[in-house]
Order: structure tokens, then C-alpha cells, then sequence
């Protein structure tokens, strides 16, 4: 009995020392999985975002129900509204569909149905088909003019610092982005790149919110070496060119 008695307690001792090690063997599993947790989260927050952005994409997308279009949070309402842009486009450029043609044969159909269906409810004497009156609101008008005035201004503003020569980096930037513009102006015309405008609208916020880390990584690298590249041109050529004092006209 007193044998036995001794296997039992021995028994209960080993049992003991191995949830003891399981359990110190699993906290250190924890404490290593939230230690690389931290680090993971680190790592991420040290990478620079491009374009300097500090917000998700979501918000700078304007938030709302259109990121969410853009962002394909919402499928549905997201291939409606791209397959409704291809068939637009399709319509004009492929089949070459005029919009005044357009315009005028939707009123007409839209008018003998309703003028129609107005004179034939006399006939079968029912009431008339209620005709919403439509009405665009002042407020929303004043509001729409407002903004593109301070959005014109603005870039009228921007224009004029880029033409002083103060930052020489934005000027050749601003001067290639009309360059390639002109460009592709000469390859297609103003529907087309508005439709290529539109479906990039449609896949490359997409396709950046879900692979940002790594696309975020690979423009810091080709920040650095476009700054490295941008130095030694200025250093050999942009540093050579002789510039005046600026100062500020102003006009009476």
C-alpha cells in the first residue's frame, strides 16, 4: 500500500511539472507570437507611404459610397457602374453614336410614350400618369460654381508658382506630365482617355489597397535612387544655369 501510495504522488508530481512546462512552452509561444506582431507592425509603420499618404486609401478616395465603388467593397454596384462606362464607350467610339443624336431620340421616345399614355387613360378612364416636376435647387448651384471657382483659382495659383521658377523639381515634372498628356491626345481621342481614366479609377485603387506594403516599399526604393539621380543632374547642369533675384510684382 505504502508502495503504491508512493507511485500515485509520483505520478501527480510528473503530471504536474508537465503542465507546467505546457504551459510555460505555450505562454512563450504567445509572448513570441505578439512580440512579432509588434515588430510586423513596426516594420510597416517605418515604411513610407506613397506620396506622403497618412490615411487609408478609403478616406482619400473621399469615404462613402463611391470608395466603396472604387475599392470593389461593394461588387455589385461596382460592375454595374464600370459595364455601364464600357457600354457607353462602346456606343460612341465603336459604333460611333452621336450624344445629340442620342439626346434627342431618348426625348422623343420618352415623349410620345408619355403623351400616349396621358391621352389613352381619357379612353379607358383612369387618371392620368403623375409627371414629377423637376427643379434644380439654387443652393446646390451656387454650391457647384463656388467650388470650381476656388478649385480654378487654385490652379491658376499653382501655375503661376510653377512659372516663377521658384521649385525647378515641379517645373520639369509638371512640364513632363503635359508632354505624355499631348501624347497620348495624339493617340486617342477625349472619350477614349476619359475611359482609360475611368478604368484605371476602377483598378488601381483596387489593387493598391490590397498589395499597399509591398507597392509602398518598392516606391520609397525608387524614390531613393530617382533623388540620387536627381542630384548628380543638378549638380552637372541645373546648378550651371545662371537665375536672377526673384521678387514679387505687384499690380495696380
Amino acid at each position: 500500500m505504502a508502495e503504491h501510495a508512493e507511485e500515485t504522488l509520483i505520478e501527480q508530481v510528473t503530471e504536474k511539472i508537465r503542465d507546467g512546462v505546457d504551459s510555460s512552452s505555450s505562454s512563450d509561444s504567445d509572448d513570441e507570437k505578439s512580440k512579432a506582431s509588434v515588430v510586423t507592425e513596426a516594420v510597416k509603420s517605418k515604411i513610407n507611404r506613397l506620396f506622403g499618404r497618412e490615411k487609408p486609401v478609403h478616406q482619400i478616395l473621399g469615404g462613402g459610397k463611391p470608395a466603396d465603388v472604387f475599392l470593389w467593397k461593394n461588387k455589385k454596384a461596382s460592375a454595374a457602374v464600370l459595364g455601364g462606362a464600357t457600354a457607353i464607350w462602346i456606343f460612341f467610339e465603336l459604333m460611333e453614336y452621336h450624344l445629340l443624336t442620342l439626346f434627342c431620340h431618348c426625348l422623343i421616345l420618352s415623349l410620345a410614350i408619355i403623351f400616349l399614355w396621358s391621352n389613352a387613360t381619357f379612353l379607358i378612364n383612369k387618371s392620368p400618369p403623375h409627371i414629377p416636376v423637376v427643379s434644380i435647387p439654387e443652393n446646390l448651384v451656387v454650391d457647384i460654381a463656388l467650388s470650381l471657382r476656388y478649385e480654378i483659382n487654385r490652379g491658376f495659383a499653382v501655375l503661376r508658382e510653377i512659372a516663377t521658377g521658384r521649385d525647378l523639381k515641379k517645373f520639369l515634372i509638371v512640364i513632363a506630365g503635359l508632354w505624355v498628356l499631348s501624347t497620348v491626345g495624339r493617340c486617342c481621342n477625349f472619350l477614349t482617355l476619359f475611359y482609360i481614366v475611368f478604368v484605371t479609377l476602377h483598378t488601381l485603387p483596387f489593387l493598391y489597397d490590397k498589395y499597399e506594403d509591398k507597392v509602398d516599399a518598392f516606391a520609397e526604393k525608387a524614390s531613393v535612387e530617382f533623388k540620387k539621380h536627381y542630384a548628380v543632374f543638378q549638380a552637372k547642369y541645373l546648378s550651371k544655369i545662371p537665375r536672377g533675384p526673384l521678387k514679387d510684382k505687384k499690380f495696380l
